[in-house]
C-alpha cells in the first residue's frame, strides 16, 4: 500500500453483487477483471481486504482512476480515501482534514453547512466502539472548524471512518453506474442507427451485465460516409462501458431498393425493419450473441406500435430485448446526454431507415399481410449476401475517445 504524501486511495462500494449468494465469486471475479482491464496503464493497484475493493495509486493517475471508475457497472459508489493509524488521535486530525478539503472544494459558497460522522469498526481490538469513534470524531471536527454544526438526520455532507488493517477517512461519496459487471449475462446484438435512442438501449443492457456486439445498416450512396463514421463513433463510446464493440456494418442498399420498388409505399418501413431483424439474427447466431437488443420505445413513432412491433419481430426467434419500451424520450435522452452519446446522436446524419421513410407509413399492420408482403419480395439471398459481405470494426476503449 503506498503511504507517500503523492500516493491516491479510493475505495469501491459493491452494491447488487452483494446479494448474488452462491454465485457472487463469480461476479466479483468478472468485476476485478473489469476495473483492472480499465485501470490498465495507470499503474494503480486493485486489492481486495474484507469484502472491501481498494485502489492504490500515484496522485498524478487521479484524472484516469476517476475516468474509470466512472464507468464501471457493478459499483454503486467509490470515493477518494485518506488513511492512518488506528489512534483516535490519528483518526481524529484525519476527519478534521477530510472537513476542511470538503469546505475548500466548496467554494461555490454556502453548500457544506452540516455534517456527521459514520464510523464502521471491522477490527474489534480498536478502543472506542462505532458510537464512541463518531462522537469523539465529531467534537474535533467542531472544535477546528466552528463553522460547521451537527446534523445526524439530513447533514451536507457525511464523514466516514472505517476502521480495518488501518483507519480509513472519507467524504464527498461519488455515484457508480450500479447494474452487474459487463461480461456476466452473456453478449447480446445491438442494432445499432445513428439515433439517440440504440446506444442508450446498449448501455442499459451493459447494466445488466451484457456484453454488447452491434450491428449497422447503411444504403450507400443514399447515406454518407459521415454517417457511418458517426456510428463508429457512438460504439466507441458505448465502448468505453463496454470494453469494446465489435461493430458489424451492413450494406442494405439492394435489399432496400427491392423493397421500395416492389412493396407498397406504406408498408415499406416495417418490411425493411423486418428484413433488418431477420439480418440481425443471422449475425448474431454467427457470432454467438444470446439475444438481439433493439431501441424500440412503445408508440414513439409509427414502426414502434405494438402491431408494427409484431410485425417486426416475426422473422426471428431469438429473444429481442428492449429497454426503452416503456420510456419516453425525455428520459432517454437524459440518459444519452449522460453517457456521452448524445451529441453525436444529433450529427445531422440521417441512416437508411430515415431516408426511405414513406409520408404515409401503415400504423397498425397485420403479421399476416406482412409476411406475404414480404415473402413476395423474395429478398432471402439479398440478405444473405448483405450479412455474408458485412464489414467489421472493433471500437475498442480507448483515452482518446472519452466522451465529454
Amino acid at each position: 500500500m503506498p503511504d507517500s504524501p503523492a500516493a491516491a486511495t479510493y475505495l469501491l462500494k459493491l452494491g447488487e453483487l452483494t446479494l448474488k449468494g452462491e454465485n457472487r465469486g463469480g461476479f466479483e471475479q468478472v468485476l476485478r477483471r473489469n476495473a483492472r482491464s480499465l485501470l490498465k496503464g495507470t499503474g494503480a493497484q486493485l486489492v481486495v481486504t474484507d469484502g472491501r475493493y481498494f485502489i492504490h495509486a500515484s496522485e498524478d493517475a487521479s484524472e484516469k482512476i476517476e475516468f474509470a471508475l466512472d464507468h464501471l457497472f457493478g459499483i454503486t459508489g467509490w470515493a477518494k480515501t485518506r488513511f492512518c493509524e488506528k489512534t483516535i488521535e490519528a483518526v481524529c486530525k484525519a476527519c478534521v482534514e477530510e472537513a476542511r478539503a470538503l469546505l475548500a472544494n466548496d467554494a461555490g459558497g454556502g453548500g457544506v453547512k452540516t455534517f456527521k460522522v459514520e464510523a464502521r469498526r471491522t477490527d474489534k481490538r480498536f478502543p472506542l466502539e462505532s458510537y464512541g469513534i463518531m462522537a469523539t470524531a465529531g467534537d474535533a471536527v467542531l472544535e477546528a472548524i466552528p463553522a460547521l454544526k451537527v446534523d445526524v438526520h439530513k447533514p451536507d455532507a457525511v464523514i466516514t471512518v472505517e476502521i480495518r488493517e488501518k483507519a480509513y477517512i472519507y467524504a464527498g461519496n461519488r455515484k457508480g453506474l450500479r447494474g452487474l459487471p459487463v461480461g456476466t449475462a452473456g453478449r447480446g446484438l445491438l442494432l445499432l442507427s445513428g439515433g439517440i435512442d440504440s446506444p442508450v438501449a446498449g448501455f442499459l443492457m451493459a447494466g445488466r451485465g451484457m456484453s454488447i456486439d452491434a450491428v449497422h445498416f447503411h444504403a450507400y450512396p443514399y447515406t454518407s460516409k459521415e454517417a457511418r463514421d458517426k456510428v463508429v463513433l457512438l460504439a466507441e463510446i458505448l465502448g468505453v462501458y463496454t470494453f469494446g464493440v465489435r461493430l458489424h456494418i451492413v450494406g442494405f442498399t439492394k435489399v432496400q431498393m427491392r423493397i421500395k420498388g416492389n412493396a407498397p409505399a406504406a408498408w415499406t418501413t416495417i418490411l425493411l425493419r423486418m428484413a433488418m431483424m431477420e439480418a440481425a439474427e443471422s449475425i448474431a447466431r454467427q457470432e454467438r450473441c444470446k439475444c438481439l437488443i433493439s431501441g424500440e420505445s412503445l408508440s414513439q413513432v409509427a414502426s414502434q406500435t405494438i402491431e408494427n412491433i409484431r410485425c417486426t419481430e416475426s422473422r426471428t426467434t431469438l429473444p429481442i430485448l428492449r429497454p426503452l419500451i416503456g420510456m419516453d424520450k425525455e428520459s432517454i435522452t437524459g440518459i444519452a446526454e449522460k453517457i456521452g452519446t448524445y451529441k453525436t446522436s444529433i450529427l445531422p446524419y440521417e441512416d437508411c431507415c430515415v431516408l426511405f421513410s414513406p409520408r404515409h407509413p401503415t400504423l397498425r399492420g397485420d403479421v399476416e399481410e406482412a409476411s406475404a408482403y414480404y415473402e413476395r419480395l423474395e429478398i432471402g439471398s439479398l440478405i444473405k449476401e448483405a450479412a455474408r459481405e458485412r464489414d467489421e470494426e472493433n471500437c475498442s476503449f480507448a483515452w482518446r475517445r472519452r466522451p465529454s
